[in-house]
């Protein structure tokens, strides 16, 4: 029988199992020393990357569960990391700093400092050249490894900025002839769509009455799914920025998705359950 690698956050530790019939577990690491809110597998699927309230980053052997190497840069907790490729990697913490690290280095490889509040979430973009962040100041900005300061800073939410999501459109992706853009959510309740390029806002979703907590694009870039804590997963077209469909649960959403083939959307909600929606019907 084929076996699922399933991996999982918890307080203080890292577990990793492979999942049998018996649910065997495999591996426990336990090298940090706090909560862990981030975790991400490379594209190879060899490594696994975690970023804790320790303060630091671990790069963990999938294969052994052995810590391959920490990375102790920041100064207060580390809330986000996302692989850039391979080896390579960005971390995002509350004390306003984003570094860019590499397997084997034992200082950052680049360093992007410009928010004025801690920063919640950072993505790299699929082809991995720009690094968008967000932040609670307000603003989300987009970096390149070319230069020191930002290459777009925006500013057109007016409270806490939780979440970014890239388009999987443009270079290096199924969708090449699409243009790539950006979205954020934040805790004013919209949702703004952005031109990569230029820096300047394309759309701003504004059905939500509650934070948003997440974002996510269709599978072929041309919808956009958002859930808040009001109880809504909303479904938007990213070509004109309307409104397509809109699902009322019971709970709050904190986390929307889509499956591979892009005609069914999953949220979870804050009273226990998961829905899942026919985007065909």
């Amino acid at each position: 029988m084929a076996t699922i690698t399933i991996t999982s956050c918890e307080m203080n530790y890292l577990v990793f199992r492979y999942l049998h019939e018996s649910g065997e577990l495999r591996n426990t690491l336990n090298k940090h020393k706090g909560p862990i809110f981030s975790l991400k597998w490379n594209k190879k699927g060899d490594c696994l990357l975690s970023g804790s309230v320790d303060k630091t980053a671990i790069i963990w052997d999938a294969k052994t569960g052995e810590s391959k190497q920490q990375f102790e840069f920041h100064s207060a907790p580390t809330l986000d990391v996302d692989w850039r490729n391979n080896v390579s990697f960005a971390t995002c913490s509350t004390d306003k700093m984003i570094y860019v690290c590499k397997f084997g280095e034992n200082r950052p490889i680049k360093t992007f400092s410009g928010h004025q509040d801690e920063v919640n979430a950072i993505k790299w973009d699929p082809t991995g050249t720009l690094l968008a962040s967000c932040s609670d100041d307000f603003t989300a900005k987009i970096w390149s490894m070319k230069q020191d300061r930002c290459l777009h800073d925006l500013k057109e939410h007016t409270k806490e900025i939780y979440t970014i999501k890239w388009s999987p459109t443009g270079s290096g992706t199924n969708n090449p002839n699409q243009q790539l853009v950006l979205a954020s959510a934040s805790f004013d309740s919209t949702i703004k769509l952005w031109d990569v390029d230029q820096g300047s806002q394309l759309f701003s979703l504004t059905s939500h009455s509650e934070p948003v907590y997440s974002v996510a694009f269709s599978p072929n870039g041309e919808y956009l799914a958002s859930g808040s804590f009001d109880r809504c997963l909303h479904i938007w077209s990213v070509k004109d920025g309307s409104l397509v469909k809109t699902y009322r649960g019971s709970g709050g959403i904190f986390e929307v998705c889509w499956n591979r083939e892009g005609d069914k959307v999953a949220a979870c909600f804050s009273n226990n359950t998961v829905c899942v929606l026919d985007f065909r019907m």
